[in-house]
């Protein structure tokens, strides 16, 4: 039972930084009904950023900021030359436009910053917490307890500026219906400005956090990607949604990389390794076939 916990509870502490990248996903989508493949590119470009220029000697903190300055050039650089000539455009027309995206974004970073692997030090030890472990005998990594922290503080910050600003309140407006958002004079273009740099700093911060585990490298990109489960799960509209279908995700991924393998070599014999890397996206295809519209999604009913 306590190894149990203690596999739950790291996938759990995942679980968050994953709704963190999802967050991303959700908050361009409401507000331009865009699905934005190219997340995980920005992402690996942010953490990228950072590195490259910590290297020219910034700060860490500075190069933060630096890092987030570049992340707002490129979302306003995509609202001026991608989003605005292809207003009115069909979904498919600009999704595609985010996949040409991604492949420029994942072309540019290393053109700027190089294609090596580097470290990203945040300060945060990853070792096991002492108290915690004298105490109940589970090993919780100090990283993963930081960055989960981290990660559900920006989560909860988002939350409230939907709610509680005049600025997220516009984008709430402009997802729920663009021609009425308009007519009641909020400027679309500059909301969409907005929306991307906040993804932007979404990507940051998670780039960060991914980086400074697995090292800053093209993997960031693959890794981003598991936001896709968590969206299927939670709805691609719902931030409340992101956050719950985060944590299913990386708790049943851990459970499942543990106990799984130990179950079909049982059965089977051979070797089962590697599940991680695939069971997210069958977990979340089969949730798709009990309830395709998430568990905060909207549900759409065809009338004849």
């Amino acid at each position: 039972m306590q190894f149990f916990l203690e596999i739950l509870i790291g996938g759990l502490l995942s679980g968050v930084m994953y709704s963190l990248v999802a967050l991303g996903f959700v908050l361009i989508f409401k507000a331009s009904g865009v699905f934005n493949f190219a997340q995980g590119a920005m992402v690996y470009f942010a953490a990228l950023s950072v590195v490259g220029l910590m290297e020219r000697g910034l700060p860490l903190w500075l190069a933060a900021i630096g890092a987030f300055g570049v992340m707002v050039l490129v979302g306003a650089a995509t609202e001026r030359f991608v989003l605005r000539k292809l207003v009115n455009q069909s979904p498919i027309t600009l999704f595609m436009a985010t996949i040409g995206l991604s492949f420029f974004l994942e072309g540019l970073a290393p053109l700027l910053w190089g294609n090596e692997v580097r470290p990203l030090s945040l300060g945060i030890v990853d070792e096991p917490i002492a108290s915690i472990m004298d105490a109940t005998g589970i090993l919780v990594s100090r990283f993963d307890l930081a960055a989960a922290g981290i990660a559900a503080v920006l989560v909860a910050l988002l939350a409230l500026f939907f709610r509680a600003t005049s600025i997220g309140r516009a984008l709430r407006a402009v997802a729920d219906d663009h021609q009425a958002a308009l007519s009641l004079g909020i400027p679309l273009q500059r909301i969409w400005v907005v929306v991307w740099g906040v993804s932007g700093f979404v990507a940051l911060v998670a780039g960060m956090l991914w980086g400074s585990r697995n090292g800053v490298q093209f993997a960031l990109t693959m890794t981003a990607l598991k936001a896709l489960p968590v969206l299927i799960l939670g709805g691609f509209t719902s931030i409340p949604g992101a956050i719950v279908g985060g944590l299913i995700i990386g708790a049943a991924e851990k459970l499942a990389e543990i106990y799984v393998p130990q179950l079909l070599e049982s059965q089977f014999g051979g070797n089962f390794g590697g599940i991680e890397g695939w069971f997210p996206y069958v977990f979340a295809l089969l949730f798709l076939l009990v309830r395709p519209e998430g568990l905060f999604g909207e549900r759409h009913i065809d009338r004849v």
